[in-house]
C-alpha cells in the first residue's frame, strides 16, 4: 500500500507592492514540486488580505491581466493558529448550506515577497500554528527584510558592508535641509536611496545631485517610514551567491555576475525584459572573478547567513571591485526573495532537487524546535489568586 503524499501549502500573493512578483514565484514553486511525492495546496492572498484556496489557483490563467483573481472554483480559507487544526480552515464563515472543512497541511512553502511575507509576519503565524515551513524563521526573516537592521547585524559579525546614512520619514519632513547637508558632508555623489524594507528594486533611486537626492527620498518615503542612503561603489560589479542550509551545515553556490542595462537592476530588468523573471536577466555564470575571490565570497555568504540566523535558502548580493580585492555585502534576499534555481543548476541541482532539499530542511528545523520546552507549570496562578494580582510579581 502506497504511503500518503505529504501536503505542501504554497502561499503566494499578499498585501505587498510585490504582489505580482509573488504570484509568479508561487507558480514557479508549484511547477517545481514533484507531483509523485507531494500534494500541492495552493493558497492565494489577495491584495486586500482575503485568503483563497482551490485547484484553479495552480493555473496562471486564473489571474486577469491586472493581477486580480477569477473567483470561479476557488474557496475562501484561512490558516488556523490553533495547533489542533494544523492547516487550513476552508469556508471559515460557512453558512446554512456550506460547511467549514479543515485541510491538514504537512509543510508550508511561503512564496510571499516583501511586506507580510518576507518580514517575519507569516513566519510568526506558522510558529503559532506549529506547522513546518520552508525558509528563515521569524527572527532571520525580520532582520534580512530590513536593510538597516541587516547592516547592523552584519557589521557586528565583521562582514564588510557599504557605509550608509539612514533616517525616518518623520525626520525628513521636519529636517530635510539638515539631512541633505549631513549626507553631502559624509558622502560624494552618486548616491543610492532605498526604502528600508522593500525588494524588487521598488522605490530605489540613484541621485547624482542634491536635487535628485531630495526627489529620490520623496519617492522612497512613500514606500517605507525609514529610508537608507548609500554611496555608489563606482567602478564595481555585482556578484551574487546563493546559500542553502540550516544549523551548522551550509553550502554556497556557484557565483554569478548580473549584467544590467542601467546603473542597477531595476524592476523592469528583473521581471519584464523576459518571460521567466530573474532567470531571464542577462548574467555571466560562473562570475569572471579569481578563485581566491570566489572562495572568499562563498565563505562570506555562509558567515553572513549564519549571522542573521538564516535557514533554508537565500541569494546574497555583493558589490565588488575585483581588481582592488574589495567586496561589500549589499543585500540578503531570503526565500522567496530568491530561490536561485538557475545558480544551483550549475551545481547539479534540478528544481525538484532544490524543493525536496528545502522541505527536508523545514522538517529538520521543526524537529529541532520541538526539542525546546514550552510547558513550564508552576503554582503562580494559585498564589496570585490568594494574594491578589497586584504586587504578586516576585513574591511567589
Amino acid at each position: 500500500m502506497s504511503s500518503r503524499r505529504q501536503v505542501i501549502a504554497v502561499i503566494f500573493g499578499g498585501r505587498s507592492v510585490e504582489h505580482d512578483v509573488s504570484i509568479v514565484t508561487g507558480h514557479q514553486v508549484m511547477k517545481a514540486i514533484p507531483a509523485d511525492a507531494y500534494q500541492v495546496a495552493p493558497v492565494y492572498i489577495a491584495r486586500d488580505g482575503r485568503w483563497f484556496t482551490g485547484q484553479p489557483l495552480t493555473d496562471l490563467d486564473s489571474f486577469k491581466d491586472d493581477g486580480t483573481l477569477d473567483l470561479d472554483g476557488v474557496l475562501p480559507c484561512l490558516l488556523s493558529p490553533d495547533t489542533r487544526h494544523h492547516g487550513l480552515i476552508v469556508n471559515p464563515l460557512a453558512g446554512r448550506f456550506r460547511q467549514s472543512q479543515v485541510q491538514r497541511v504537512d509543510v508550508v512553502f511561503p512564496a510571499l515577497h516583501g511586506s507580510h511575507g518576507e518580514d517575519g509576519s507569516l513566519q510568526g503565524l506558522l510558529e503559532l500554528a506549529d506547522i513546518p515551513y520552508v525558509g528563515c524563521a521569524t527572527l532571520g526573516s525580520a532582520i534580512t527584510n530590513d536593510k538597516i537592521m541587516t547592516k547592523l547585524a552584519l557589521r557586528q559579525a565583521g562582514i564588510p558592508v557599504v557605509a550608509d546614512y539612514w533616517f525616518s520619514r518623520e525626520r525628513w519632513l521636519e529636517q530635510s535641509d539638515d539631512i541633505v547637508a549631513a549626507i553631502g558632508a559624509e558622502f560624494d555623489f552618486p548616491l543610492f536611496v532605498k526604502p528600508a524594507t522593500l525588494g524588487s528594486s521598488i522605490g530605489i533611486g540613484r541621485a547624482d545631485s542634491p536635487e535628485l537626492l531630495r526627489a529620490s527620498v520623496d519617492i522612497a518615503a512613500n514606500f517605507d517610514r525609514r529610508i537608507l542612503v548609500e554611496p555608489a561603489i563606482t567602478g564595481g560589479v555585482e556578484i551574487n551567491c546563493s546559500v542553502i542550509g540550516f544549523g551548522e551545515d551550509y553550502q554556497a553556490s556557484t557565483l554569478e555576475q548580473p549584467v544590467s542595462w542601467d546603473e542597477f537592476l531595476s524592476y523592469e530588468d528583473k521581471y519584464l525584459r523576459g518571460s521567466e523573471g530573474m532567470k531571464s536577466a542577462e548574467r555571466i555564470i560562473p562570475a569572471p572573478v579569481s578563485p581566491a575571490l570566489t572562495q572568499r565570497i562563498q565563505q562570506l555568504s555562509i558567515d553572513a547567513f549564519k549571522a542573521v540566523d538564516g535557514r533554508g535558502i537565500a541569494r546574497i548580493d555583493y558589490l565588488a571591485r575585483p581588481d582592488q580585492d574589495e567586496v561589500y555585502l549589499n543585500e540578503i534576499n531570503t526565500m522567496p526573495g530568491s530561490l536561485a534555481f538557475y545558480l544551483w543548476r550549475e551545481d547539479g541541482f534540478t528544481q525538484a532537487d532544490l524543493v525536496q532539499k528545502l522541505v527536508q530542511l523545514a522538517f529538520e528545523a521543526h524537529a529541532v524546535k520541538r526539542r525546546n520546552i514550552y510547558d513550564y507549570q508552576t503554582n503562580l496562578v494559585a498564589v496570585a489568586s490568594r494574594r491578589g494580582v497586584k504586587g504578586s510579581k516576585g513574591k511567589a
